[in-house]
């Protein structure tokens, strides 16, 4: 007698399974895989600072290697000086006051995002999500069990999402707000009047509000950088932080964020920690300490080529017919509207979204860009200017001989 025929097995859960990859580390992968096999590709897609991290907090890191202490478990929400050191930092640079019990030092921004989302959602759980969004955050909350509703704004607002927008995406399964400013992919920035009116209707209708925080010091021109729990305090008790190293002090590769929040909501996400990953490296966290306890003198060097990188990235692309870039305020990213091109025809072919005009792009002038689809937006590309001047330079310039093909 022959062995029965076992049921069709899933071999991935459906959670997992839905989970999309990464566009924009996937776009960043393939760029690198092409430039290593010796093609001559230019890489706009991955948020990565082309600075060395600073002397200073490398040489941190050195002497944390040759500390016993380190060489063990540490508590899994983070070394203690390293937490009073974020606190520090926090009222420094935000206004916003905060005891060291109320951090959680994390694994990189991404793990703060979804520890912070998985510690304050239910299954169910509405999170109204501005759009154009960076990737992860719909992956997030989907994860932590929520639902993410989307908001979108265009390029005739400057990408930012209005009160009224908001209120009509509110039902009473709403339980967050995610706020980010400045904003990846856009770049755009809320003055500080916008920012604090959202806040306002945050606290009115009983919301929590997660707000990503990593680009704070990257702002230009008389745009101004504003904490909402800082400008509205009456939000700080449903109010949750996400920031991190990566961005400010080119440390991408460090893994170092941090979630700040309410105690509870720091104990259960800390919780977390303890059985996901424990503590973060110890000699990372060395080297976190060292640069938020350090001057910005460095940021303040970094975000002066950025601005110069910026005006340029914007100037070139407005230059291309059927190409549409608004200036970006903060962030390293230029985000254009290619809509007109869509449709059009381009050395033979005919790209019916920007997934396609993307994938046509890389093919014919070896430039890796990331299509709109990846944040939500489709008919837009985005494009980081964290690139060194002579590639941004030739980058676009290949672009705009290449988009001056295109024909109806």
């Amino acid at each position: 007698m022959s062995a029965a025929t076992p049921p069709t097995e899933r071999r991935v859960s459906a959670r997992v399974a839905a989970i999309s990859e990464s566009a924009t580390l996937a776009v960043d992968a393939k760029a690198k895989a092409l430039k290593a096999a010796g093609r001559p590709v230019i890489g706009f897609g991955a948020g990565e600072p082309d600075f060395p991290t600073p002397g200073y907090i490398v040489d941190a890191a050195v002497e944390a290697c040759r500390e016993p202490r380190n060489h063990r478990y540490t508590p899994a929400g983070g070394l203690p000086e390293l937490k009073a050191a974020i606190a520090a930092k926090t009222l420094r640079d935000s206004g916003y006051e905060i005891d060291a019990s109320q951090v959680l030092v994390t694994n990189g921004g991404k793990q703060a995002i979804y520890e912070a989302f998985a510690a304050i959602l239910d299954p169910g759980d509405e999170v109204i999500v501005p759009a154009p969004y960076w990737t992860t955050y719909p992956e997030s909350i989907r994860l932590a069990g929520g639902v993410p509703v989307e908001v979108v704004a265009d390029e005739t607002t400057g990408y930012r999402v209005t009160l009224e927008q908001l209120e009509a995406a509110r039902t009473e399964r709403t339980k967050v707000l995610l706020f980010v400013s400045p904003s990846n992919p856009t770049g755009a920035v809320y003055p500080e009047a916008e920012a604090e009116a959202i806040g306002r209707w945050a606290v009115e209708h009983g919301l929590w509000v997660l707000t990503d925080e990593i680009y704070e010091h990257l702002v230009y021109g008389d745009a101004t950088f504003t904490s909402l729990p800082a400008i509205v305090p009456e939000l700080r008790d449903r109010c949750v932080v996400v920031n991190g190293v990566a961005k400010t002090y080119a440390m991408t590769g460090w893994r170092v964020g941090w979630v700040i929040g309410p105690k509870d909501v720091i104990k259960a996400a800390t919780n977390l920690q303890s059985h996901a990953t424990s503590n973060v490296g110890n000699v990372s966290q060395a080297a976190a300490l060292a640069a938020v306890s350090g001057s910005l003198d460095a940021v303040a060097e970094m975000r002066t080529a950025f601005d110069r990188r910026r005006r340029t990235i914007v100037r070139m692309l407005n230059e291309i017919d059927g190409v549409f870039c608004p200036e970006p305020e903060g962030a390293f990213y230029a985000y254009p509207s290619v809509k007109e091109l869509l449709g059009k025809e381009l050395r033979g072919r005919r790209p019916a979204d920007t997934v396609e005009l993307a994938a046509l792009i890389l093919d014919e002038v070896e430039v890796a860009v990331v299509p709109g689809e990846a944040f939500g937006t489709p008919g837009y590309l985005r494009l980081s200017y964290a690139l060194g001047d002579e590639d941004l330079i030739e980058g676009v310039g290949r672009l705009q001989k290449l988009l001056a093909e295109v024909k109806d």
